[in-house]
C-alpha cells in the first residue's frame, strides 16, 4: 500500500490479485468508455480537416478534428449510447486484461526473486521484465475481445454486427481463427516496452509519492498518471497501427469511416501511413489518448489499491 511505500508484487495472494486486478479494470473502463470510442474514431481517420485534398476520396465518411468536436459530432449523430459502443467485449476485456497481468506480474516477479536468490536484480529492471511479461501474455489472450471492441466502436450508424454473438460467428465464418487477430503483432510490439515502460516508472514514483502525504490517499493514482503518460506517448504509433490492422477484412469499407486503406504488415500499416499522412499520421488520437490514459490508469492503481487493502484487511480480520 502506499501508505507503507511497499511494493505491489509483495502484497496479496493469487485470489486476492486477481480480484482487485478485475475489480479495477471493471470500473476503469466503464468510466473512460467514451474517451476510447473518440480514440477510436480519430486514429482510423485518414483524412484531416487542414489538408482538402484528403477529402477527394471520403464516401460519406464524417471528419473529425480534435476531442471535443468528436465527442459532440457522434452525440449529435449517434446518440448517447453510441460513446459506449463496444463496452461489452471491452468491459470483458479489462476485467480479464486486469487479472491475467497483475496475476502474471505477481508470478514473474517472485519467479524472479527466486531465481536470482541473494543476487536480485535492481527494482527498476526487476518491474521492467515483470510489466512487459505481464503485459504481452495479457494482450495475446484478451485480443479477439480488444479486436471485437474495435470493431463496435468503429461502427457508424450502419451496423456491421447486429450483437456480440453475432460479430464472432461472422468474424469465424468469413475470416476464420486469425481474423480475431489480426494486428496482435503491433499489440505486443506495443504492449511489452509500454507496461514495462509503465511499471518500473510507477514502482520508482510509489514510494516518493507515499511520503509526500498527498490528500485523499492520491500518491498512488499520481504516479500512475504520470507513468501512464510517458509510456503512451512512447508507443502510440504502434497503438495506431494495430486499430488500423483490426478493421481490415471485408467489412473494412463500411465503418464510420469508408475509406480506410487496405493494410497488412505493422512495418508496411507504418509505411502506408507516413507516405500518405506524413508523421503526424501516426499521431491522430494522441491528445484524447492522453486524456483517457491518464484517468484510466490513476482509477485503475487506486481502485486494485484500495480493494487489494480491503481484502487483505477482511483476512487479517478473520484470522484475529
Amino acid at each position: 500500500m502506499s501508505g507503507t511505500g511497499e511494493h505491489l508484487k509483495d502484497e496479496g495472494s493469487k485470489s486476492q490479485v486477481v480480484i482487485a486486478g478485475a475489480t479495477a479494470g471493471l470500473i476503469a473502463r466503464f468510466i473512460i468508455a467514451p474517451l476510447d470510442v473518440v480514440k477510436i474514431r480519430l486514429q482510423l481517420q485518414t483524412h484531416s480537416l487542414s489538408d482538402p485534398l484528403s477529402h477527394r476520396n471520403l464516401r460519406g465518411s464524417p471528419i473529425y478534428k480534435g476531442t471535443l468536436p468528436t465527442l459532440k459530432h457522434i452525440l449529435r449523430e449517434e446518440g448517447i449510447t453510441a460513446l459506449w459502443k463496444g463496452n461489452i467485449p471491452a468491459e470483458l476485456m479489462y476485467v480479464s486484461y486486469g487479472a491475467i497481468q497483475f496475476t502474471t506480474y505477481r508470478s514473474v516477479t517472485l519467479g524472479l526473486q527466486t531465481t536470482f536468490g541473494e543476487h536480485q536484480l535492481p527494482a527498476a529492471a526487476e518491474s521492467f521484465i515483470a510489466g512487459a511479461s505481464a503485459g504481452a501474455i495479457a494482450t495475446t489472450a484478451t485480443y479477439p475481445l480488444d479486436l471485437l471492441r474495435t470493431r463496435f466502436a468503429a461502427q457508424g450508424t450502419e451496423k456491421i454486427y447486429s450483437s456480440l454473438i453475432a460479430s464472432v460467428r461472422d468474424i469465424a465464418r468469413y475470416e476464420g481463427p486469425r481474423g480475431f487477430f489480426q494486428g496482435l503483432g503491433a499489440g505486443i510490439g506495443q504492449i511489452i516496452p509500454y507496461m514495462g515502460i509503465f511499471f518500473a516508472t510507477y514502482e520508482s514514483l510509489r514510494s516518493p509519492m507515499a511520503n509526500l502525504h498527498m490528500p485523499f490517499g492520491s500518491g498512488d493514482a499520481t504516479a500512475g498518471v504520470i507513468a501512464s503518460i510517458i509510456a503512451k506517448t512512447g508507443v502510440f504509433p504502434l497503438d495506431l497501427i494495430r486499430k488500423r490492422l483490426q478493421v481490415q477484412g471485408p467489412t473494412r469499407s463500411k465503418y464510420i469511416h469508408k475509406n480506410i486503406p487496405a493494410y497488412r504488415g505493422v512495418f508496411r500499416t507504418m509505411q502506408h501511413i507516413l507516405k500518405n499522412e506524413g508523421t503526424r499520421g501516426l499521431y491522430r488520437g494522441l491528445t484524447v489518448s492522453l486524456f483517457k490514459a491518464a484517468p484510466a490508469s490513476a482509477v485503475t492503481m487506486w481502485t486494485y489499491e484500495r480493494v487489494l487493502r480491503i481484502l487483505l484487511d477482511m483476512e487479517d480480520n478473520s484470522n484475529a
